[in-house]
Formats: C-alpha cells, sequence, structure tokens
C-alpha cells in the first residue's frame, strides 16, 4: 500500500489540528507519528485511514500498482486502537468468527489458532465484556496484527497492557510488520522503536499558527 499526502491538513471549527502535511508513504515502510498527547496523532491517523475527511489538501492511495478510491481502503487497512469497540455481548471464538467474515486473517491461520497466539485458549468461551481491559487491548491488536492487510495502523497500541502484554506486542509486531505498510501514532518508544522512520506532529502542526 503507497499513500501519499499533498498540503493535507484538518481543523475542527477555526483550530486547526494539524496542517501542511506533505509526504510519501512507501509500501514496506514503519512510520511512527509522534507528538505529546493532544497533538493531533489520533487525528491524523485517522485522516490518512480516511474515517475523517481532511479540511485542506489531497490524500491518494495506490496498492499493487493501482489507484485505490478512499472508499475502497477499509478492506485493505487494519487498525487497532484503545477507543475502538468491540463486541461484547459476543464470546471470543464467536467474535473471531465474526469479525473474520469480513476482516480475514493471514493464509493459513484460524480463529482457533489466533485464540492460542494470544494465550486465551481458556476464554475462547467467555464473554468479552468480562474481559479485562488487557485482554481487551490483546484482542484488538491480535485482530490487526494478523488481518490479512497491506496497511497498518496502530494507535496508542500497548495502552492497558502490562509488561508481559508490552512484550507480547513487541514480539507479534515484529512477525507481521514486514512487507506492510505500518504507522504507529504513539509517544511510547517502545511501541515504535522498530520504525526507521518518523514523523513529529509539532513539525507541521506548527503550521496551523501561521
Amino acid at each position: 500500500m503507497r499513500i501519499e499526502a499533498n498540503g493535507l491538513g484538518k481543523r475542527f471549527q477555526r483550530d486547526w489540528i494539524f496542517r501542511g502535511l506533505t509526504h510519501v508513504f512507501e509500501p514496506g515502510t514503519a512510520t511512527a507519528i509522534l507528538g505529546p498527547n493532544g497533538s493531533g496523532k489520533s487525528t491524523l491517523l485517522n485522516t490518512i485511514s480516511g474515517q475523517l475527511l481532511s479540511s485542506e489538501g489531497t490524500l491518494a492511495y495506490s496498492h499493487a500498482g493501482r489507484a485505490v478510491a478512499v472508499e475502497d481502503v477499509p478492506p485493505l487497512l487494519a487498525y487497532c486502537a484503545p477507543y475502538l469497540e468491540l463486541i461484547e455481548e459476543l464470546t471470543l471464538t464467536e467474535l473471531l468468527h465474526f469479525h473474520t467474515r469480513f476482516k480475514p486473517l493471514r493464509p493459513s491461520l484460524s480463529p482457533q489458532a489466533l485464540i492460542g497466539l494470544m494465550y486465551l485458549e481458556k476464554s475462547r468461551h467467555k464473554l468479552i465484556r468480562d474481559f479485562s481491559s488487557g485482554m481487551k487491548q490483546r484482542l484488538k491488536l491480535a485482530l490487526a496484527l494478523y488481518a490479512d492487510t497491506p496497511l497498518l495502523l496502530l494507535d496508542e497500541p500497548t495502552t492497558n497492557l502490562d509488561r508481559t502484554g508490552m512484550d507480547w506486542y513487541r514480539e507479534h509486531v515484529h512477525a507481521t510488520a514486514p512487507g506492510r505498510l505500518v504507522l504507529v501514532s504513539s509517544n511510547v518508544p517502545e511501541e515504535y522503536d522498530f520504525c526507521p522512520q518518523q514523523l513529529s506532529v509539532t513539525d507541521f502542526g506548527a503550521q496551523a499558527a501561521r
């Protein structure tokens, strides 16, 4: 997946969140979106994903050498963020079978195998609403990391994870990032230290004051 941003900006009412971003995100690369809390990292990620419309500038998407319309981007991306909701009335097994109907897992990986990768075998028939916050975050991560998509977006991926969960994230993001376009919104180095490229929201966010 390739994404080209040209003069991208987003504002709410009269306040610019970021402005003047021109950058090309190349296939097979990993980029960290950095900045303090409240600087607009999540807004930028949501804009790049097509979930929010930009206020100015353009975004161009392509995959395997072909242009992709913004409305066709969702099947090509996997997204993990603390604010995304899970269907809590389902059990873990039910949720995985439902979710993978529209967001398939990587080839040869079954929902049951994914449960094993998450170390949640004893919770396969447990309702999601009864999961701890850490278990829910690990589930969100697994659904994104192991989705068969060329674009992976991670917003503060280790929120609610303890040390064991952090180690799990680092192991599995290293296993699944190669070959994909990966964007990580974070201000925690352990979440993005595998990313060779970095963008600071404050660098182009400063354009908003001009």
